[in-house]
């Protein structure tokens, strides 16, 4: 079968790139092309930006509630194919197509309809003294920047244009080029709907072809991205030339920090196993270093390991495979890179450690056992840096303080989570954890009211509410002098 050509979303039409030129598209669990992406450049971000300048005047000038009807509307016809894009999720990514049918697509969904319904209920602020009213409006920017990453593509692709959107803004967005294939059913979705022309804009293409662009053009008044602490770092360099507003959520090298007292149910005991290895370990949040009491440990590791070991690796299409496929080849020689140099560093492998071979139509895919290591010192490479894989380090520890300083000792600062009995103890926890986020006795229960982000290397602002609905606007204080004879 030929590979499905995907295309641009310009001023409401579908186009092809200005280029003319394709990348190739991989389904990581065969290894094998199946759609040609658009290898856009600037040309085609300069089409998507004059488009958006021409919508964003009327899109801003709707009341709250038709910008809500447009996500509703955009919602619906996402839920109503929820099947069609959990399967097309997993081809583009490699996770299994249980994953994104209960987590991923009906998070897109739900960014879809919360945001919709959050700018109609945004409150306003008001202060009024004997001298004067004031009274704060909150504006849309006008053209913003959208970039989001491959591991959660459909899930924070709407994370981010659903409150751009709702805010009054017109979007320029970019997916990752290694899985464009939702944003580009999106882009179908949206015409279909009737989302007003340049209003939602969806350029494909590379970091430094369009990514850039889309960062440095002028006309574009805030970038949101999500990705690598390295490209998180180039965006904020090139956006404070022009004072452009940015939200940053990168990295993690996340603690799971487990209690002698800890509720170590089968229940939680299956979460924990979970933070490290849902979706192959390719989640910011997944809890990478597990730090368990030396009173515990070796029980812990028993019954831990036993559950890992059960953990099944295979063809994503397959309900009962619990991991799926790493999303690229670059990525897998990465992360197998990263075993061997924990090894080196005197880790010792107690499961996985090694690439998985499937027979039949995943031969040639892309799996590494879920894998888990101990014996490594706190502050070594594996300790420090994001792997992004389904590996997890073990470091046991004597109390609280160890516990803080083994926790802290990263220049990541995204999310934690503690397990423990002691109320007490998790709050002064949750106190000294650098971290954006600390969830204590769960996992990825995630409520999308509160603020999203890292301390630290893992980002600079904040997701999620109200709080990016501020993102995307300005505020401006108007301030009405009482008459003197009141």
């Amino acid at each position: 079968m030929a590979p499905l050509t995907l295309a641009n979303l310009i001023d409401g039409q579908l186009r092809a790139p200005c280029t003319g030129a394709y990348l190739d598209v991989f389904e990581p669990a065969t290894g094998t092309v199946y759609a040609r992406c658009p290898d856009s450049d600037q040309r085609d971000v300069e089409l998507a930006v004059q488009a958006a300048q021409r919508a964003a005047p009327a899109w801003a000038a709707l009341s709250h509630g038709e910008r809500a009807k447009h996500l509703h509307r955009l919602a619906d016809a996402v839920e109503a194919r929820l099947d069609e894009f959990a399967l097309e999720e997993s081809r583009d990514t490699g996770k299994p197509v249980k994953l994104a049918r209960s987590v991923d697509i009906p998070r897109a969904v739900a960014n879809l309809r919360f945001f919709a319904e959050a700018i109609t209920q945004w409150p306003g602020e008001t202060h009024a003294d004997a001298r004067a009213f004031n009274y704060t409006l909150r504006q849309p920017l006008g053209v913003v920047g959208c970039i989001s990453p491959w591991n959660l593509p459909l899930y924070l692709f709407t994370w981010k244009i659903a409150p751009a959107l709702a805010a009054g803004n017109a979007v320029v967005a970019k997916p990752s080029e290694i899985t464009p294939f939702t944003a580009f059913r999106l882009s179908e979705l949206a015409i279909d709907c009737g989302f007003p022309r340049g209003v939602l804009n969806i350029v494909q293409g590379t970091g430094p072809a369009v990514g850039k662009a889309i960062v440095e053009h002028p006309h574009i008044k805030a970038i949101s991205f999500t990705g690598s602490t390295r490209t998180g770092a180039a965006i904020a360099a090139q956006a404070a030339q022009s004072f452009k507003k940015v939200s940053l959520e990168m990295g993690g090298k996340n603690p799971a920090v487990v209690f002698t007292d800890a509720d170590l149910s089968e229940t939680h005991l299956d979460t924990i196993v979970r933070s490290g290895f849902s979706n192959q370990g390719e989640i910011c949040l997944c809890g990478s270093r597990l730090l368990v009491q030396r009173s515990i440990y070796d029980e812990f590791k028993r019954r831990y390991l036993a559950k890992v070991q059960a953990l099944r690796v295979g063809d994503p299409q397959d309900e009962r495979s619990d991991l799926g496929a790493l999303v690229s080849s670059a990525h897998f020689d990465k992360v197998t890179t990263c075993i061997e140099r924990a090894v080196a560093e005197g880790g010792r492998v107690l499961c996985g450690g090694e690439a998985v071979k499937l027979d039949g139509r995943c031969a040639d895919g892309w799996f590494v056992a879920p894998t888990v290591i101990e014996g490594l010192p706190q502050d070594c490479a594996t300790n420090r840096e994001e792997i992004f894989g389904p590996v997890v380090t073990l470091l046991p520890f004597a109390d609280e303080d160890e516990a803080v300083a083994i926790a802290n000792g990263t220049e990541y600062g995204l999310a934690a989570s503690l397990w423990t009995s002691n109320l007490d103890r998790a709050q002064r926890m949750a106190e000294r954890l650098e971290f954006g986020i600390v969830w204590i006795n769960c996992w990825m229960l995630r409520d999308l009211r509160t603020p999203f982000g890292g301390v630290k290397n893992s980002g600079v602002g904040r997701e999620g509410g109200f709080e990016a609905l501020r993102f995307f606007t300005e505020p401006k204080n108007v301030c009405i002098a009482r008459s003197s004879s009141a």
